[in-house]
């Protein structure tokens, strides 16, 4: 985490630490602290800062907008999920089975961790109210083509729910440019606190009804957020986009804007990355057993974000993520909640992937370090 976003948090509960709406200094002081946070957010996501929303984390937020549709689903609608994604986008929408919705599954191309389009495409009908699907897996790194997804989607007149959290470290996002009716993320994973952030369009935010207190407001988008906020790590989102702002300053010193300045952070973000998984990904295939999941051509690598999970033959992922741990390596094992994937791919019955993951901040001499760490594991 940037120490500016540390200092922002610190910051704000030393001088103002107020509750919004009232008469006095430091409250007035958190509803400009909020308005920047969204107008923040607004230029990472590309719309208005009255279609974004703030809550707890990516789950939660989906599990209050997927309440508020279910309002008005029930026998006869049908939901489109997929076998990629992670289940926080999965089981607040397969709950309304209870209620007579039918879920529908697209299906995987498991030689590569890639969505079968086709099939996908096939279980969109006119009967589909909703499509929900991930911007990028959180376990393979497929980035999933969501901009068909959504045209798809619109077609049959469903709406499409996009679950950017793991792409949003990776690559730009432009809501707007997609046309998607939702889109959550999650402001720690592109170097800010632990918060969930949510897009929708402003029609939506209006027009569905929100679980809520009857004290809180009817205006967007208050109405979808209850109770007191986390007003400090609200304060530590604006310092996470300035920070990739002032990264992608850096590289193009002509970046006008704070979105264009994120934009160009991330196209030097994309660059060191993919440099970076090239040689990840040559140094894990030059060792024995080692099998990887998800695109694994270079010429392909613009479908894929630096996630890589593998297995090897004769050690468990818990076995390698815990030899790699006393190295100094941080790597995760296990489904990190992409269940249906690890079922569908027969590996949740023996611990999972190890995963691997990159990041801007990341160095060629790690990489080296790593794989011949790995490599001493193994050997």
């Amino acid at each position: 985490m940037p120490q500016r976003v540390i200092d922002a948090v610190s910051d704000y509960l030393k001088r103002d630490n107020a509750n919004t709406g009232g008469a006095y200094a430091t409250s007035r002081h958190t509803d400009a602290m909020i308005a920047g946070a969204r107008s923040a957010m607004a230029d990472f996501l590309a719309c208005d800062p009255d279609e974004v929303v703030f809550g707890p984390n990516m789950t939660s937020l989906t599990f209050a907008i997927s309440r508020s549709i279910g309002r008005e689903l029930g026998p006869g609608d049908e939901i489109v999920l997929t076998h990629l994604d992670h289940d926080a986008n999965v089981s607040p929408w397969r709950a309304f089975e209870e209620r007579g919705v039918t879920i529908r599954m697209a299906e995987i191309h498991e030689d590569d961790c890639t969505l079968d389009m086709d099939d996908l495409a096939r279980n969109i009908t006119d009967r589909t109210k909703l499509v929900a699907v991930g911007y990028a897996s959180n376990a393979v790194g497929t980035i999933n083509d969501v901009k068909r997804i959504i045209d798809l989607a619109h077609q049959r007149g469903a709406m499409a729910y996009i679950d950017a959290v793991h792409y949003a470290p990776h690559g730009p996002i432009d809501v707007r440019a997609l046309d998607c009716d939702f889109l959550v993320c999650s402001t720690y994973k592109f170097f800010g606190p632990h918060m969930g952030v949510l897009y929708g369009k402003r029609k939506h935010l209006q027009r569905l009804e929100p679980y809520k207190v009857r004290a809180n407001s009817n205006a967007i988008p208050n109405r979808w957020e209850w109770g007191t906020l986390n007003h400090e790590c609200i304060a530590g989102i604006t310092a996470c986009v300035d920070y990739l702002a002032d990264l992608g300053r850096h590289v193009n010193s002509s970046a006008s804007t704070r979105r264009a300045a994120v934009l160009a952070a991330y196209d030097a973000i994309h660059k060191h990355e993919h440099g970076l998984m090239e040689s990840l990904m040559s140094g894990l295939l030059a060792i024995p057993r080692v099998k990887l999941y998800g695109i694994c051509d270079p010429k392909r690598f613009d479908q894929r974000c630096p996630t890589i999970a593998a297995r090897i033959t004769g050690h468990t992922p818990l076995e390698l993520a815990t030899q790699l741990g006393e190295r100094g390596f941080f790597t995760w094992d296990g489904n990190y909640y992409a269940l249906n994937l690890t079922e569908r791919l027969d590996v949740e019955k023996d611990g999972g992937f190890l995963r691997i993951g990159l990041a801007h901040y990341n160095a060629p001499e790690e990489v080296d370090r790593f794989v011949a760490a790995l490599g001493e594991i193994v050997d």
